[in-house]
C-alpha cells in the first residue's frame, strides 16, 4: 500500500511528467500559469489488478521440470533398440540349445534341464521389463504433453489479464518445450512404429548407437571384407529375409540367403550361391534389389546385375569411371551402390573431375545410368556414402571409435549442404555401409561383425541453405 501511495505522490509533481508502467493508462497536458511557465501535468489509470508473479514462477518451474524429464526420457531411448536386439538374440540362443536338447534327450541331466528353465524365466522377465518400460515412456508423454497444454492455457490467461511482454519469455521456453517434446515422441514412434517409405522430412539428423549382432556365418574374424543386409525391394514372400557376403579379400565369390532373422543369426542359411569365376566381383559396396545383386565387376571394370530368380547376369561399363578413386580405408571400392525409397544409386569418381564424387541414378529395367550430378566431395576424402529419399550422404573418420555423417546432396535442389551426424563404430574399420528403405537403418560390415544403426529425420526445421566449399 505504501508503494503504491509513494507512486500516486510522483505521478502528481508538476515539474516531472514520465511513461507510466505497463498495464496502467496515462494522459499529458500542457498548463500555462500566467507568464511563470510552461508546467507538466499526468493523470494515470492503474490496472484494477496487480501482475501475479507467483502464477507465472509456478509456470516458469514446471518448465524447468518438464525439460528436465524430457532429458531423461530422451536418453532411453537410445537403449531401447540395444535392449530389444539383445534379448532377440539371448532367445534365440536360447531356442538353439533347446533344439539340441530336444534332438539328444537322453543326453540331458536334470542340472541342465533345470539351468535351462531358469535362462527361459529370466529372459521372459527380461521381455516384460521392456514392455513396462515402454509403456512407461508413452505415459510420461501423455502426462507431459497434458502439463504443457496447461501450463500454455495458464501463460494465455496471463497475457490476457497482464503483461504480454513479462510472459512472452516464458511462452517461447514453452514453445521449445513443446518442439523437444514432439520430437521425443517422434523418436519413439520411429523405434516402435515407423513411418516407412516416407520422404516426408528435411533428412538425417541422427544415428543410434550400434546394434551389434554377432560375427559374421562364417565365424572367422579374418573375413574382414563383406556385406550384408536386407533386399531393399524384397519381392512377395521375401520381405523377412536377409543375406550375407564375406572373404577375406574386397572379393564377391558368394552369396548366403536366411529366411528371417533367426536364421542369420542360427547361421542356418536356405540358399548358398556360389558365382562363377567369370562373375566374380570385388568392393563390398554391393546392394540386393528385387532378388538381384548390384555389385561391381573387375575385369572389365564395371557395375554387374545378378538376378538370383532367374540365374542370369549381365555387366555395364560406365563412362568415365576410374579405378583410381577408392574410399579412404578400403580398397577396390571404385563403384558404390546404394537403395533408397526412390530408386538405385551408384558412385564414382573419375579422372575428369579430379577424383571428386560423382552420384548417378540407374534406370532399372534397361539397366543403365540415367542422370548424373557432380559433387564437391573429395572421395579418396569419405570413408563411405549412403542414400536416403534421394539425397546422398557422405560418411568420414572422426576418431579411432567414431564416424561422421558430414556432407549430404539433394538430388532434387541440386544442393550441397555441411552437417555433423555422428556415430560409433563396433571395431575399428568397416567396408561396406547402405540404408535399407524397408526398415530405416543404416547396414555396417564391421570387421567381421554385422551391425545396423537406428535413424531419426528432421520432420521440424528447415534444411541448411549454405553452400559448402568445396573439399579437399
Amino acid at each position: 500500500m505504501i508503494g503504491i501511495l509513494y507512486f500516486l505522490f510522483l505521478l502528481s509533481s508538476t515539474t516531472t511528467c514520465g511513461h507510466v508502467g505497463r498495464g496502467g493508462e496515462a494522459s499529458l497536458k500542457k498548463v500555462t500559469d500566467g507568464g511563470t511557465g510552461d508546467e507538466c501535468s499526468c493523470k494515470a489509470f492503474l490496472p484494477s489488478s496487480t501482475f501475479n508473479i507467483q502464477d507465472l514462477e509456478e509456470v516458469e518451474g514446471v518448465a524447468v521440470e518438464v525439460t528436465h524429464k524430457l532429458e531423461l526420457e530422451l536418453g532411453k531411448m537410445e537403449s531401447y533398440e540395444s535392449q530389444i536386439t539383445a534379448y532377440t538374440v539371448k532367445i534365440l540362443n536360447l531356442t538353439m540349445e533347446i533344439e539340441k536338447m530336444e534332438g539328444d534327450p537322453e543326453a540331458v541331466n536334470d542340472t541342465q534341464t533345470e539351468s535351462m528353465k531358469i535362462q527361459i524365466k529370466q529372459a521372459e522377465a527380461l521381455v516384460v521389463e521392456l514392455q513396462s518400460l515402454v509403456q512407461a515412456s508413452a505415459a510420461v508423454f501423455e502426462s507431459l504433453r497434458e502439463t504443457v497444454t496447461s501450463q500454455m492455457s495458464t501463460l494465455t490467461q496471463l497475457e490476457e489479464e497482464h503483461d504480454k511482454n513479462r510472459v512472452l519469455e516464458t511462452r517461447r521456453e514453452y514453445i521449445k518445450i513443446q518442439l523437444k517434446l514432439e520430437e521425443c515422441e517422434r523418436r519413439h514412434q520411429e523405434i516402435f512404429h515407423p513411418d516407412i517409405g516416407s520422404c516426408a522430412h528435411t533428412g538425417v539428423i541422427r544415428a543410434s548407437q550400434p546394434i551389434v549382432s554377432q560375427i559374421n556365418a562364417d565365424l572367422s574374424s579374418s573375413y574382414k571384407f563383406g556385406a550384408w543386409g536386407k533386399d531393399s525391394k524384397p519381392l512377395n514372400g521375401n520381405e523377412s529375409m536377409y543375406w550375407y557376403s564375406g572373404y577375406y579379400s574386397a572379393a564377391i565369390i558368394d552369396v548366403k540367403f536366411y529366411d528371417n532373422y533367426q536364421d542369420l543369426i542360427l547361421r542356418n542359411h536356405s540358399q548358398h550361391h556360389r558365382l562363377q569365376s567369370s562373375w566374380y566381383g570385388t568392393g563390398n559396396n554391393v546392394v540386393l534389389r528385387e532378388n538381384s545383386l548390384y555389385y561391381q565387376r573387375s575385369s572389365p571394370f564395371s557395375m554387374a546385375k545378378l538376378n538370383f530368380t532367374s540365374m542370369s547376369y549381365e555387366y555395364k561399363l560406365i563412362s568415365g569411371s576410374s579405378t583410381e578413386f577408392s574410399y579412404a580405408h578400403s580398397p577396390n571400392q571404385n563403384l558404390d551402390f546404394a537403395a533408397d525409397e526412390t530408386g538405385l544409386w551408384v558412385t564414382y569418381a573419375s579422372e575428369e573431375t579430379n577424383g571428386r564424387l560423382i552420384l548417378a541414378k540407374i534406370n532399372e529395367h534397361y539397366f543403365g545410368i540415367e542422370e548424373e550430378w557432380q559433387t564437391s566431395v573429395y572421395k579418396p576424402a569419405v570413408s563411405n556414402a549412403f542414400m536416403v529419399c534421394g539425397v546422398l550422404y557422405a560418411v568420414r573418420t572422426a576418431d579411432i571409435q567414431t564416424e561422421e555423417i558430414f556432407y549430404m546432396f539433394d538430388t532434387k535442389t541440386q544442393r550441397e549442404h555441411y552437417i555433423s551426424v555422428p556415430f560409433e563404430r563396433f571395431q575399428e574399420s568397416y567396408v561396406s555401409l547402405d540404408y535399407n528403405p524397408t526398415d530405416q537403418k543404416l547396414y555396417m560390415y564391421n570387421d567381421g561383425y554385422y551391425l545396423n544403426y537406428h535413424l531419426w529425420f528432421n520432420h521440424t526445421a528447415k534444411a541448411i541453405e549454405d553452400t559448402p566449399s568445396i573439399l579437399i
